[in-house]
């Protein structure tokens, strides 16, 4: 198993969400978009040089922006 940012996952890849590294109000507002530990998460497209990184969770699908992205951990398989 491997670990890496939701950044450096490449498209179209499903990972699991192993922790979220950021403060309280970053994992609060990650919990309530339905990203938390656990959960399956697939990376749609990223935009180069900084730019936000489209994932879906469930049925439901987010931009995220960059810093936000770097501080989900997932672990692929």
């Amino acid at each position: 198993m491997k670990k890496i940012t939701l950044i450096q996952m490449r498209q179209n890849q499903k990972a699991r969400i192993l922790e979220i590294s950021g403060g309280n109000i970053l994992q609060h507002r990650l919990l309530s978009l339905g990203i938390y530990p656990g959960r399956e998460i697939r990376k749609l497209s990223h935009i180069a040089l900084r730019g936000p990184v489209t994932v879906r969770v469930g049925r439901s699908v987010f931009a995220l922006g960059h810093s936000m992205a770097a501080k989900v951990l997932l672990e692929i398989e």
